[in-house]
């Protein structure tokens, strides 16, 4: 049995993850209702999870494809300690339990695109909050407790429940929308991210640009390995029909959409060498900035190798990138591809970020060409 070590009761509140006893395959409809009860879907890669860990009340959940519905749950935990369970799906490694064909691990210095869409239904009643889980380690993969940190972004939430730890600031700008902080040291740093308005559904969400945040605030390290991906709902009180409607999660590739809460971009005109890019602000606090620049093949031959350049307006200053070389003097910036993510397909993209000191830099005109 591989039990999850509890701390103090609200620090609890963090640690979801449970023994798997049972694995069920689920082609159809399948309930789940031991507190350990799993189920693979739409070909391994991703699992369900009923996991009842932090109560002996009964709970069961129905899985059917990447949906599930909570049926019934019994559970009356008190708001300020740890809740009763955590239903929800994963991606990647759980541990030691790791899905097929997830993308993940992935270092988080080197980390590509990795965004989610995910729908929900959330009833009235009850103690709840809806609530990404992801899990950072020093290691690939681990069979014990996660080393490094684990990550909570709460879509939204009900019944006077809160994170784990203390608020350490308000109003931060990621993925389209607003979040509080929160912070608390247990056996890994904690950090839960709570959206300022409650919503029901992501389309997009940038799950990296919440890791970059970490990193800038010096709770993650670039050397340690995402690996893993959840969303779920944590159950103080009640739960019974909360449901996820449709959920994925895409690892690398470029390939993926900008939050629909953005606006979209008109792309600058492409160099003529065959590519064009783009820069999006993912994140930005008062002193600093991350963003994503994505690079686009325009043409009908692969490229080999790119090239990006463009020109701050203000005072911005860059402090580190990842997947791309990226140097600056004075206000113009060249950033070089690095060695596995140059060959771009026909028609495809790839995408490099960097953190930077001063304002959001906005949407600068880039100039690609193919190397």
């Amino acid at each position: 049995m591989r039990a999850r070590l509890k701390s103090c009761a609200v620090l609890a509140a963090a640690l979801l993850a449970i023994p798997l006893y049972y694995m069920a395959p689920a082609s159809a409809a399948t309930q789940l209702c031991g507190a350990t009860d799993t189920a693979s879907v739409s070909g391994g890669q991703y699992i369900a999870q009923n996991n009842i860990w932090g109560a002996d009340t009964p709970q069961c959940i129905t899985v059917d494809g990447t949906s599930f519905t909570v049926d019934s749950a019994g559970h009356n935990n008190a708001t300020n300690g740890a809740p009763a369970a955590y239903p929800s799906f994963y991606k990647g490694c759980h541990w030691g339990q790791c899905t097929t064909n997830s993308g993940l691990p992935v270092r988080v210095g080197d980390m590509p695109s990795v965004t989610s869409d995910w729908s929900t239904t959330q009833p009235s009643s009850g103690a709840y909050n809806v609530s990404y889980d992801l899990w950072y380690d020093s290691h690939p993969s681990t069979t014990t407790d996660p080393d490094g940190a684990e990550v909570m972004i709460w879509l939204n939430h009900r019944g006077g429940v809160q994170p784990a730890g203390s608020k350490v600031a308000s109003g931060v700008q990621i993925s389209g929308a607003t979040w509080d902080v929160w912070y608390s040291q247990m056996n890994w740093n904690y950090i839960a991210f709570v959206r300022t308005s409650g919503t029901t559904s992501v389309s997009g969400l940038d799950l990296a640009a919440f890791t970059r945040d970490a990193v800038s605030r010096g709770y993650i390290q670039n050397a340690w390995y995402l690996i893993g991906v959840e969303a779920g709902f944590e159950l103080w009180q009640g739960g019974a029909g909360l449901a996820t409607n449709s959920f994925g999660v895409r690892v690398g590739g470029g390939t993926t959409t900008p939050p629909t809460t953005e606006p979209p971009t008109t792309p600058p005109p492409s160099s003529g060498d065959g590519c064009s890019a783009t820069l999006r602000t993912d994140n930005s606090w008062n002193g600093g900035f991350t963003a994503t620049v994505t690079v686009t093949n325009d043409g009908d031959a692969p490229l080999s190798g790119w090239s990006a350049d463009w020109t701050f307006s203000g005072n911005q200053r860059i402090t580190n990138g990842w997947n791309a070389t990226v140097t600056q003097s004075g206000s113009s910036v060249h950033a070089v591809n690095a060695g596995y993510n140059g060959a771009v397909p026909a028609h495809g993209s790839t995408s490099f970020g960097f953190q930077g000191t001063g304002s959001a830099p906005g949407s600068p005109a880039i100039t690609c060409a193919a190397r």
